[in-house]
């Protein structure tokens, strides 16, 4: 019988040794009966070389008592470290981040066992992790099906069904010439050449490194660090998101410089010769105290929000930035691309390199190119047509698109996001209620919009969400607006949220997004919805777009968001007559606690954020004849800017009269004093004045021009 016949022992000690020699990796997908895999990994696991290894299932069921117990939403925080075995227990979850980035962990003879049930069954498995993002109930999910197909046609995967044969053909790992070998590729040495020279040269000249998972990307920046202290530098310091995405750095950093290490010691400080020191700072503490450092190396440097890589960038002479460009947690493709302005308009002798090379395994592996494929880590966008004329937009499936198709779509994303991840292109194909829309040109994509209906509450339930005593899953704008704005009606309205918008960096600018935004409001209107809008991290350039689409600010969060570092903006643009209606109640109200709200949540926001918001509000009320007095006294006359403090932040709420300041460095003055109510210290700290006799005469000639060129107000 099937089921007194265990695995192939030898077999399988056999298969690893030759994939431990040949620098390969496998998948091996246990279908059908969890019990029956529990039970023949029980008897396997043993005899095969799985420490350190992982298990994601319940700690009661693990199939290995030496088997570290994770919950699989936590594959990310082992990004960084290595892995002998992973055991996936798809039958309490699929997190497509957690499962990317666990693949990515394993070293060369390593084993990622993936329990679920028949292949053919995949497409209407009721994966428990759909409940976390809103997915359950679907009935039929395309991202599962396309795993199975995906896996189904890879010939180097290794299928078992344990309830039936326990034993199935293992293949053949052909033998190398030469047994395969950690160690250092001629990519890596080029990096640490590259690192000691921008840590040894000229100030303002940043590095960008990019690799992928698994090149030896982070021994580099160890084994450049204790170079460069070594060569005269007394302070290196290394940020980074968390403090375990650098362990291996600290690591290597300890080897070089002579001393034990072990890869679980973390990142304690690292002496070198007699003054040189190796520290992590958190990102947080790095920008708060601002320490001094001769050289600051960024890790990670996709997953850390954009205007933190730039204070980074401005505040220290010589920067390291290195980034996973088919990251598990995030683009580093999406960062190089939108990071490069910055980097262009700040330190135009920038330079970037890159690692291709894989280190922990060989070139050949099977494993990495089947994660690829799996969750489109190497998706790009097709290359733009010179055809200007024939633009066409169109309703579009991902579920059903062809893989050619959907790989250039989610290209897209990722190109334009810095957080696109294996989770992302999961909730686009499988979300029921999401609609989306391609823009061609030529016959060629160029712009993809992904939309989801939202909202639709009894009152009963908007109540209940207003008062924060419930809280739903999906919903995002329409719960965020009861709660936060105060208005119930909010999520009793249908609304149609874009969730992303990309457009191939070569044709920005050209309004193809706006008529992407023009379709999905179309729909809006045709499905009797109430409403379009958005949810993303404030920026100017972004809130600009969003207005010239017909959408405006009805809220600012409180907090700032971990992906962008920037506090999140929704916008609205009201469909029906009720919708209209809740635009213009969310706004007014929005109006009436802006004053209040910004000088004591959103002092550190960009100013010019502060200033279009501002801009874009309707007038609370128009100015009195006290108002104009006290404006009168304070631009001509002696009037205290304490006094006048109150008047000039209602003055700002008039309509015109921010949009006309038209000196960029006046404008962040008037955000920075008057609306965010920084100090005289502060702002003379921060460069925009220098010191407050001078600030307060430039406020002064700004409101008496406003005087002279506004008589309408």
């Amino acid at each position: 019988m099937a089921d007194q016949i265990g695995p192939d022992l030898a077999g399988w000690q056999e298969l690893q040794a030759g994939l431990r020699a040949a620098g390969h990796r496998r998948l091996v997908v246990l279908e059908g009966e969890r019990a029956a895999a529990l039970t023949w990994l029980r008897e396997l696991l043993p005899v095969l070389s799985i420490a350190p290894g992982v298990w994601t299932g319940p700690v009661e069921d693990q199939p290995e008592s030496s088997l570290t117990s994770i919950k699989p939403v936590e594959g990310r925080r082992w990004l960084g470290q290595e892995l002998a075995c992973v055991v996936w227990d798809g039958w309490r979850g699929n997190p497509p981040d957690g499962f990317a980035a666990l693949s990515g962990t394993l070293a060369a003879g390593g084993l990622f066992f993936w329990l679920m049930p028949k292949l053919g069954d995949w497409g209407s498995f009721d994966d428990p992790d759909y409940r976390r993002t809103g997915l359950d109930g679907a009935g039929q999910h395309p991202f599962a099906a396309r795993l199975a197909g995906t896996v189904a046609g890879d010939s180097n995967t290794i299928r078992v069904t344990p309830s039936v044969d326990p034993r199935p053909p293992l293949p053949m790992v052909e033998p190398p010439r030469d047994a395969f070998r950690v160690g250092a590729t001629d990519d890596q040495r080029a990096l640490v050449e590259e690192v000691v020279r921008t840590g040894l040269g000229r100030r303002r000249r940043p590095l960008v490194a990019t690799a992928d998972r698994g090149r030896g990307k982070s021994a580099a920046l160890g084994l450049s660090a204790v170079r460069l202290l070594n060569e005269g530098r007394r302070r290196v310091v290394v940020t980074s998101p968390g403090p375990d995405a650098v362990k291996t750095l600290f690591h290597h950093a300890r080897l070089a410089s002579g001393q034990a290490s072990d890869p679980d010691m973390g990142t304690g400080d690292v002496a070198v010769g007699d003054q040189g020191r190796l520290e992590f700072w958190p990102l947080d503490r790095l920008l708060a105290e601002k320490p001094e450092a001769e050289v600051i190396m960024v890790d990670e440097a996709a997953a850390v929000p954009a205007d933190l890589l730039k204070r980074i960038l401005l505040g220290w002479p010589r920067v390291i930035y290195a980034s996973t460009v088919h990251g598990y947690e995030g683009s580093g493709r999406g960062f190089a691309i939108r990071f490069r302005s910055v980097l262009d308009a700040e330190t135009p002798h920038w330079r970037n390199t890159s690692l291709t090379a894989p280190i922990r395994w060989s070139a050949s592996d099977p494993l990495e190119p089947l994660t690829r494929r799996m969750f489109l880590l190497d998706a790009q966008a097709p290359p733009v047509s010179d055809d200007e004329v024939n633009i066409a937009v169109e309703r579009w499936n991902p579920g059903t698109a062809e893989d050619n198709e959907l790989e250039e779509a989610f290209g897209l994303l990722v190109d334009a996001h810095y957080r696109t991840s294996p989770g992302d292109l999961r909730q686009w194909m499988d979300d029921p209620a999401a609609v989306s829309w391609r823009l061609t040109r030529g016959g060629v994509l160029v712009g993809v919009l992904w939309a989801t209906v939202e909202g639709g509450l009894d009152s009963e339930l908007a109540e209940q969400v207003m008062l924060g005593k419930r809280r739903l899953r999906g919903h995002l704008l329409p719960q965020s607006l009861a709660t936060h704005s105060g208005f119930a009606k909010a999520a009793c309205q249908s609304l149609l949220r874009i969730v992303r918008i990309a457009v191939s960096a070569e044709v920005r600018g050209e309004g193809l997004g706006q008529t992407l935004v023009a379709a999905a409001n179309d729909y809006a209107c045709k499905q009797g919805l109430d409403g379009i809008g958005t949810s993303f991290g404030g920026n100017a350039g972004l809130l600009s777009f969003w207005q010239r689409c017909g959408l405006e600010p009805v809220r600012l969060g409180l907090k700032r968001e971990a992906s962008s570092g920037e506090y999140p903006l929704q916008l609205l643009a009201g469909v029906s007559a009720q919708g209209k209606a809740l635009t213009d109640h969310l706004r007014g109200r929005l109006t009436e606690h802006w004053l209040t709200l910004v000088p004591r949540n959103w002092i550190d926001a960009e100013p010019e954020l502060i200033l279009r918001i501002t801009c874009g509000l309707p007038a609370d009320r128009p100015l009195n004849e006290n108002d104009f007095r006290d404006l009168h006294s304070f631009a001509h006359g002696y009037r205290g800017f304490d006094l006048a403090l109150p008047v000039l932040r209602r003055l700002s709420l008039q309509a015109g009269v921010v949009n006309g300041m038209a000196d960029e460095r006046s404008r962040s003055l008037w955000a920075r004093a008057v609306l965010q109510g920084w100090s005289w210290p502060e702002l003379q700290a921060n460069g925009e004045c220098v010191g407050r006799e001078a600030g307060e005469a430039e406020l002064r000639s700004l409101v008496g021009d406003i005087l002279q060129n506004r008589p309408d107000l």
